[in-house]
């Protein structure tokens, strides 16, 4: 059964065929689905989802591009959901320097705090690393104390920035839709990461896999991405769906 680490199921775009999607997903031998929170608001949205299936796991972060100048109180309405729900991740937070490098001081505070909640909970850490998986590795690498085990989502980095992420302890790379892409980097740079540390997901809605390349992405089409993951590590697709799920499920136990 496949398990697909990073999901955000629970937007807008999926309002018209939400239950079905994840049927879809189910049929197509998803077993689990996690959810990365994005902001304050998007909560009620994606309790409301987990409360419909069982195969649904909310995770709780702030987003980095949703880190604005009211931060702080926004932690703390996270933190009391963290200390009254059941949450299997903290995240998605990180850093993000594509959309707005204005805010770099407060999205590495933001960090900080849920690196905090990460350890006190010991709870993997869900990393978004736009353009900034280096500055990320640096926070990390300069903690006192640092989260044991996380993923880096929808990684894309070099082979001296997965050098580096070994180091750091159980922390996987989430492997999404663009392995599919042609010219995308990824499918080359898979065999420098060690297999025990590599997990599946799709971000959907977002980075859709090849076909279906700008359109919707939805859980189902994670066969898509592991069928492209066996291709480049030269295993079974059998293999390979072992292999992901065995890593998800060490990433995601307490």
């Amino acid at each position: 059964m496949l398990i697909d680490t990073h999901a955000h199921l629970y937007v807008k775009e999926f309002s018209n065929d939400r239950l079905e999607m994840v049927e879809r997903a189910k049929a197509a031998g998803v077993s689990k689905i996690f959810l990365p929170n994005i902001d304050v608001d998007t909560i009620p949205q994606m309790k409301e989802l987990v409360d419909l299936d069982r195969i649904l796991y909310p995770m709780i972060g702030l987003h980095p591009c949703s880190v604005k100048s009211e931060f702080e109180n926004d932690l703390k309405i996270l933190k009391s959901e963290l200390d009254t729900s059941t949450y299997y991740g903290i995240g998605e937070t990180g850093i993000d320097l594509y959309w707005d490098k204005t805010t770099l001081d407060i999205q590495i505070a933001a960090l900080k705090v849920q690196c905090d909640w990460a350890l006190e909970y010991n709870l993997p850490i869900i990393l978004h690393t736009r353009n900034a998986t280096s500055v990320v590795i640096d926070l990390l690498e300069k903690l006192p104390a640092r989260p044991s085990k996380g993923i880096f989502h929808c990684f894309g980095g070099t082979i001296d920035e997965i050098n580096r992420i070994n180091e750091l302890g159980d922390y996987c790379f989430g492997i999404g839709g663009v392995i599919t892409f042609k010219n995308g980097g990824l499918f080359e740079m898979i065999p420098h990461i060690p297999m025990e540390k590599l997990v599946l997901e799709t971000d959907s809605p977002y980075l859709a896999p090849a076909p279906y390349r700008g359109k919707r992405n939805e859980s189902s089409y994670l066969k898509l991405i592991v069928d492209k993951l066996a291709e480049s590590l030269q295993l079974s697709v059998e293999g390979v769906t072992e292999l992901t799920t065995s890593n998800a499920n060490r990433i995601f136990t307490n």
